[in-house]
């Protein structure tokens, strides 16, 4: 049976700023890049063997904006204590701190990290609740 693919997509204003969080701190690889698709241009970040990837975009003459909230969030779970220490340690180094939690619940056991857009991406030490 195939697993189901999973890509988030979304709009960005300047794609350039994006690329040092989510590849140098989340440590999330480069899998593809398009130009020319109209007025569409972007780049999908991801890992070869992960279900997922990310998709950001930018359109020529069109502000996409800011997050619209502080509570738009991606939460990447990570059970291994060792292993989000890494996660945590590598958002660090590549020079993005954390910030509160707009919803305190995420301060507990994680980290929270805002990317240049304005959305949010939580580093939860633990294990998926479902």
């Amino acid at each position: 049976m195939t697993m189901p693919r999973l890509r988030v997509a979304r709009p960005s204003d300047d794609i350039a700023a994006l690329l040092p969080f989510y590849r140098d701190g989340l440590g999330l690889e480069v899998i593809g890049q398009f130009a020319g698709h109209g007025d569409f241009s972007g780049v999908m970040l991801g890992r070869k063997d992960a279900p997922y990837h990310f998709e950001f975009t930018q359109a020529a003459g069109h502000a996409a904006g800011r997050a619209p909230t502080q509570d738009n969030l991606l939460i990447f779970y990570l059970p291994e204590p060792a292993r989000w220490q890494a996660a945590v340690d590598r958002m660090e180094q590549a020079g993005f701190m954390p910030v509160p939690s707009f919803n305190p619940y995420w301060d507990k056991a994680g980290r929270t990290y805002e990317d240049p857009d304005g959305y949010r991406v939580v580093l939860q030490q633990g294990d998926w609740p479902g």
